[in-house]
């Protein structure tokens, strides 16, 4: 049952992506047939190839991490604290501190990894760019073997879901539903393209993220019968 993990032991995250590359023409002549392919279902006729490449993002193949935000209850505090950090600038880079976060703070068994959708989008996203990028992968991310029992996530989807597998519910609406301030007040993840790559507006999307990730653990609060998190009990660090 959720109302027995420890909130200590959880660390929520949330990733924001973008297509590799700004263009469709920056792509080699292999990876825009290869992108063609991937798209034919998503895009049907509607759309070319090149036109629906700033969607591209949704893929670990064709796209990258741009940030990676965590948040995770304090345990040297004597009353309830959130506290959220953030990773942004090259992907590697991001992919290293966050790595580096989860071996040296969270790497002990007990602790688990929680985000929306989590199991099908930010925790295998983050593990292929890992592969692709040539780095091994943390204890947390690396399922070969695990019965599934033992893998380490946590997915509010999934808690939504209550056995309803054809089940989808969108963080927006989540936190519609149970009373939770909207992530999506300033932009959603559609707009994420333009605002990295038109606006060249890293901060925006840092808050973005942010606010994404304190809206997972809100949920999680939420879906364990306890009091939301006030600003006073949030730190950005």
């Amino acid at each position: 049952m959720i109302s027995k993990i420890n909130l200590e032991h959880v660390l929520f995250l949330d990733i924001e992506t973008v297509p590799e590359f700004e263009d469709f023409s920056a792509l080699t002549a292999e990876k825009k047939a290869l992108w063609k392919q991937k798209s034919k279902y998503q895009r049907k006729d509607e759309y070319t190839a090149e036109e629906f490449y700033p969607r591209a993002g949704i893929w670990a193949e064709f796209g990258k991490i741009i940030c990676i935000s965590v948040g995770y209850f304090a345990s040297d505090s004597p009353s309830r604290a959130f506290r959220i950090t953030s990773f942004y600038g090259e992907e590697k880079e991001i992919l290293s501190q966050f790595n580096s976060l989860i071996e040296r703070h969270f790497k002990h068994p007990k602790f688990i990894l929680c985000a929306h959708n989590g199991k099908e989008f930010d925790f295998p996203y983050i593990a292929r760019r890992m592969i692709i990028n040539k780095m091994k992968l943390p204890s947390k991310l690396n399922l070969f073997g695990k019965k599934p029992w033992e893998v380490p996530h946590l997915d509010t989807l999934d808690l939504w879901k209550f056995g309803d597998y054809k089940h989808y519910t969108s963080l927006k609406l989540m936190t519609n539903v149970l009373g939770i301030p909207s992530p999506k007040d300033d932009i959603d993840g559609s707009e994420v393209y333009g605002v990295f790559y038109k606006e060249n507006n890293i901060e925006r999307i840092i808050n973005y993220c942010e606010k994404d990730t304190l809206a997972v653990a809100q949920i999680l609060l939420r879906l364990r019968g306890e009091m939301l998190l006030d600003k006073a009990e949030i730190a950005y660090i």
